[in-house]
């Protein structure tokens, strides 16, 4: 099912000049909420999550690709948007992110620092944390969100 969202999701949005960063799935009792985040050059605003859960709640409703009862939510990711995908690990290169991993590393499983690389050929990113430099490969990322930094207002560039 949620491939199927995903797949409808990124058809739509490409046709309105946006993007599908995350599809999510969570059930409470006998209903679920189908919750997507969305993006766009210039940032979301209320009305492109208001076209884009008309639109795609319309094909979702004639297609029945949710067979029972749903809520669907549209938002912006956010300030600390999820990383999950290897072009969000591309395009924030250099950004300071936090992550969990399904395994530990050295005894670890939470980091915070600066991702410093994503390398495409093994599926991995470099994480620069604690003054070391720490290759974690996707597949043992069970969460990864940009870290959101207010500027200084004191300090001047």
């Amino acid at each position: 099912m949620i491939e199927t969202v995903r797949r409808l999701g990124d058809e739509l949005l490409a046709s309105l000049g946006g993007e599908l960063i995350d599809v999510e799935y969570q059930t409470a009792g006998s209903r679920g909420t189908l919750r997507l985040y969305i993006d766009k050059p210039g940032g979301v605003t209320l009305d492109d999550c208001v076209q884009v859960s008309r639109q795609l709640g319309a094909l979702l409703d004639v297609e029945d690709v949710v067979p029972f009862s749903y809520t669907l939510e549209v938002s912006s990711p956010g300030l600390n948007r999820p990383l999950k995908r290897p072009k969000d690990f591309q395009a924030h290169c250099g950004k300071k992110i936090k992550l969990k991993t399904t395994a530990a590393v050295n005894g670890q499983r939470r980091f915070t620092g600066i991702l410093r690389a994503y390398e495409p050929e093994t599926e991995s990113i470099v994480l620069e944390s604690g003054g070391q430099l720490h290759r974690l490969p996707l597949a043992n990322l069970s969460k990864c969100n940009l870290v959101y930094e207010f500027a200084d207002p004191g300090k001047r560039e």
